[in-house]
Formats: C-alpha cells, sequence, structure tokens
C-alpha cells in the first residue's frame, strides 16, 4: 500500500498543483520524494514569507489553489507573513508545516511551538493531518475555495506520513460551492433606485476582479454611462480606456477622483470589498447599494439601502436588463481624467517617478504581467498605470506587505512562462526579498526587476511630511544602490533618463534569465503625488 505522504502529493497533482514553494526540514523528505516521484516540482525559496506570497499569485492565476510549506517554529512564523496576505487578498491556499509528533504535542522541544495557534487568526480553518488524511485535505481544499477565499493550514505531524495510506481513489472534488441567488426583492429595490437616481456612480473592488465579472461590468458602462471607480486590486475590470473610468479609489491624487464621486446621490458597490478601502473612507453621504458574495461591513450611520449578497453575477445580469435613465453627469469624468493626467505627469526635469512609469507602459509589450512592491510608488503606479485588461497588474492592498513583488513575479513567471513578466519594486521592498533573485537565477526565468532607487524609504517620509514633523530614520544609503553591474550573478542595467527605459527592458527581454534594471530617480515629487486628502 502506499504511505500517506504518497496518497497526500498524488492527490494535490490529480486537482492540478504542479509547485509547492518553501524551504524543507528533515521530516519533509518522504513528501520531496513524492513530489519527485509524481514529476511535480518543489521550488526551494530563499525565505518562506516568499513562499506564501508565490502560492496567492500562483492561486490568483491558476485558479486552483497555491501550496507553500515550512518546517517547524522559524519556517512557520515567516511563513506566516505570506499566509496572511492570502487571506487579506482573499486567495485560496494551502499552507503546509512540519509539526511534531503526537507524542509531543505540548513538550518543551527545540523549535517547537503551537502551529494551530499560530496560523489560527490567519487562515480560514487549521488542523493537524492524521490517518483520516483525506478528510481532511478534503475539508480544507473545499473551505479554501469557498467565498470568501482564502488560506487554510495543515500541520504535518512528524511520523504520520509512513502510515499506510487507504486505497480508494483519492480524487477530490474543489469545485466552490454555488453561491445564493440574489434576494429578487432587494434586487427589485435596487433597480428602483438606479433608475431614479440622477447621478449614480459605481465603485467596483476585488470581488468583481476575482469572480470574472469584467464582461459584464463593461456592458454595465456601456448601457448606463455613468462614472465607475475602482479599488487598486480591481485594476483592469473596466479598461481604464473606457470613457466612464474616473480613476482609482485611495492611490495617488485620489482627491481629484474625489471630485466626481462627491457629487453622486447614488453608490452602487459591485463586488466591493471593503478590506481594501471602507466605504465610510471615501463615500458621499448618499444611499448605498452593496452588491458582493458577502454582507457590507461599513459603519453604523451610513444609508445602506440594498445589502445584496450571493451571486454577484446574477445580480449584475439583472441590473444589465434596466432601462436607464438619463443621468446629469455631463463631462465630469471627461474632465477629472484631464486633471488627473495632468497631476500625476507633472513636467518636471531629470528623472521622476512619473516618467518612468510612463516610459515604462509605452515600451511593455502586449501579453505582459506587472507586479508591484507596497510604497511610494505603488500609490502612483496605481492611478497613472493603465490596466486594460483584469489579471494582469499584481499586487496586495489588503494586507498590504512590502516583499510581495519580487516572489509574485516569479510565481508569475512558473504560472506564465511564455508571458513577459516586469516586476516594480521600490530599493526598499527589494532588500527584504532580493534573495529570491537567485530563485529566479537558479530556474532560469527572465522576469525584469525594474528597481526604483530614490534611496529612502519614500512613503514612511511623506507620512512624516503630512503629520508636520522631519523625516527621520528614512535614509536607506549614500551613493550608488547596487555600483555594479551584477548583482547575486544577475547583470545589472542602468537607466537613469526616461529614453534608457526602452532600450534597457528590450535588452533584458533579450536575456535567458532574470535581469535588474537599476532605474535612478528623484523621489522628491511624491510630496505632492501621495499626500493629497482621499476625499
Amino acid at each position: 500500500m502506499s504511505t500517506i505522504a504518497e496518497q497526500f502529493i498524488r492527490t494535490l497533482g490529480e486537482i492540478g498543483v504542479r509547485h509547492i514553494y518553501g524551504i524543507p526540514g528533515g521530516p519533509s523528505i518522504p513528501y520531496m520524494e513524492a513530489l519527485r516521484k509524481n514529476g511535480m516540482r518543489f521550488i526551494l525559496t530563499s525565505n518562506e514569507q516568499s513562499a506564501g506570497v508565490m502560492a496567492d499569485v500562483s492561486a490568483r492565476l491558476l485558479g486552483i489553489p497555491g501550496v507553500c510549506h515550512s518546517t517547524f517554529g522559524p519556517g512557520a512564523t515567516n511563513l506566516a507573513t505570506g499566509v496572511g496576505g492570502a487571506l487579506l487578498d482573499r486567495s485560496p491556499v494551502l499552507a503546509l508545516t512540519t509539526e511534531v509528533s503526537e507524542e509531543d504535542t505540548g513538550r518543551k522541544i527545540q523549535m517547537n511551538i503551537d502551529h494551530q495557534a499560530l496560523f489560527a487568526p490567519i487562515s480560514k480553518w487549521t488542523a493537524r493531518l492524521n490517518k483520516n488524511w483525506r478528510e481532511t485535505l478534503n475539508r480544507a481544499l473545499s473551505i479554501a475555495c469557498t467565498e470568501l477565499k482564502g488560506p487554510v493550514h495543515i500541520g504535518l505531524p512528524v511520523g504520520v506520513d509512513a502510515h499506510s495510506a487507504d486505497p480508494r481513489s483519492s480524487s477530490l472534488d474543489i469545485s466552490p460551492a454555488p453561491l445564493p441567488k440574489p434576494d429578487p426583492k432587494l434586487l427589485a429595490r435596487a433597480g428602483e433606485l438606479i433608475i431614479k437616481a440622477r447621478k449614480p456612480l459605481l465603485a467596483l473592488g476585488l470581488t468583481s476582479l476575482r469572480l470574472g465579472l469584467a464582461p459584464g461590468v463593461r456592458a454595465f458602462a456601456d448601457h448606463f454611462q455613468i462614472p465607475v471607480v475602482v479599488t487598486p486590486m480591481a485594476k483592469g475590470v473596466i479598461p481604464e480606456s473606457h470613457p466612464c473610468f474616473a480613476g482609482v479609489l485611495f492611490h495617488a491624487r485620489s482627491d481629484i477622483v474625489a471630485e466626481v464621486y462627491r457629487n453622486a446621490d447614488l453608490v452602487i458597490g459591485l463586488g466591493y470589498d471593503s478590506v481594501e478601502f471602507n466605504y465610510e473612507t471615501w463615500m458621499p453621504d448618499v444611499p448605498l447599494i452593496h452588491i458582493d458574495s458577502e454582507r457590507a461591513d461599513i459603519a453604523s450611520g451610513y444609508d445602506v439601502a440594498c445589502d445584496i449578497s450571493g451571486d454577484v453575477g446574477k445580480a449584475l445580469e439583472y441590473i444589465n436588463t434596466l432601462v436607464p435613465s438619463e443621468n446629469e453627469w455631463g463631462d465630469a469624468v471627461a474632465v477629472c481624467r484631464t486633471a488627473l493626467w495632468r497631476a500625476l505627469t507633472p513636467q518636471e526635469p531629470g528623472f521622476t517617478p512619473s516618467s518612468l512609469i510612463i516610459a515604462l507602459q509605452d515600451a511593455m509589450p502586449a501579453d505582459y504581467l506587472l507586479t508591484a512592491d507596497v510604497g511610494a510608488h505603488l500609490h502612483l503606479l496605481g492611478q497613472l498605470w493603465q490596466a486594460n485588461e483584469p489579471g494582469r497588474f499584481l499586487i496586495t492592498n489588503g494586507w498590504s506587505s512590502m516583499g510581495f513583488g519580487i516572489p509574485a513575479a516569479i510565481a508569475a513567471k512558473l504560472c506564465r512562462p511564455h508571458t513577459a513578466v516586469v516586476c516594480l519594486i521600490g530599493d526598499g521592498g527589494f532588500l527584504m526579498t532580493c534573495g529570491e533573485l537567485v530563485t529566479a537565477r537558479r530556474l532560469g526565468l527572465n522576469v525584469v526587476f525594474i528597481v526604483l532607487c530614490d534611496r529612502s524609504l519614500s512613503l514612511i517620509g511623506v507620512k512624516q511630511e503630512r503629520h508636520g514633523v522631519q523625516r527621520y530614520a528614512t535614509s536607506l544609503y549614500e551613493g550608488a544602490f547596487f555600483g555594479a553591474d551584477s548583482f547575486l550573478g544577475v547583470p545589472v542595467l542602468h537607466a537613469n533618463r526616461p529614453e534608457d527605459v526602452e532600450p534597457a527592458l528590450a535588452k533584458a527581454f533579450r536575456e535567458s534569465g532574470p535581469v535588474i534594471i537599476e532605474a535612478s530617480v528623484d523621489g522628491t515629487s511624491f510630496s505632492d503625488l501621495v499626500t493629497k486628502k482621499y476625499t
């Protein structure tokens, strides 16, 4: 008979898992050997945090749970940061950790902590594997794939792997349970409000991206011709070239976007997950129609006229059958977009973050995936980058952990090997996970890492300015960041002007492995771009 380790890994392979990310320990060897025999790859990372991010991004791109692994204690605590990201960015992830044997549970043993207590608040469910491994795995994956999607954790106790496994078929069905149909009475009420409103506004959130609602959203925009705003992780659900697109909530110069949404007389939150940006932080004092897989999370005192939870796609289909009234928005969106573009692209001399982003957009091939790290550059990138398709702009915003960009790009390239993958990252974020460049080099992945070098933790600096205090403890280094033409065996190209970006990117894409582009920019403009009030 097969062992539990062999059957466990074989079952993951049957649902489509091809990569498990992480760092092994001695007790992991039976699972590693099962991976090798089943033609699956263990992607060795430099840090377990990266493994969690890679599993998160794999889940987003492939539509099946991503899998990550760590060993005892410090490996598990490192992994926890990536798992927390999957929780608040709503990605189905299976996190595996080695744990002490049943008889050693609770004892004072080197590296031993309670992994169940560690992962309970940052996962949807946690369990320890035992002889009933199939039931545990089935339940874990079912929970991970059910709305709201998210991570689950299974501890792998030392010794359980060697038990003989039940010879029954190990096939699992990870199809999520269908969402309930929306309440028809609430839908009818929502329809009445939408038709009656003179200045309705549509706000799209993360759920609209995750549930693949882009076609219905575009039909809505064409049909109703009202302003549409999005949260950062919903970029691309509606093309930013669409005449109804009014901008991104929360990101750079959203005070200009507020000139539109503060004049709405009705807000329609479609697939709006407030984990990115709470309604009450930006919404005017008008009725709200909330349509999502979960009920509205909003402070008391706001007028939630319709709280519709369940199948968001079905609700959108109903709304698209309504006959819209003529609205009173006029040219508000066009005026907003013109003002936003002017504000985000100041005519300053030198190499600014804005000119870098514009040059990168112009040079990027049509088939691309862009990952970005957290920082001041993300606030600017999130507003300035023109995303016209869903799923090409990969960030974290629910969790917002620095260190996301590099491992996200590596996972993206593994999942989409024929797609051009670029990571835009600040020098501070780069320092957190730069060890993963060796991972990309070892795997021979042609990922381009553009490091925005302004020598500072700029977002913290501008927040200090917002509080009226001097910048303090945000300076990273003096002089050049890399100071050489290679780093950890990865070639380094240099961009000191906007016109350097296109040839550097073209040269980088001709390489067979990873490439760094050091973009030495003047970050002083961040103060004017990311400190504006949201409303």
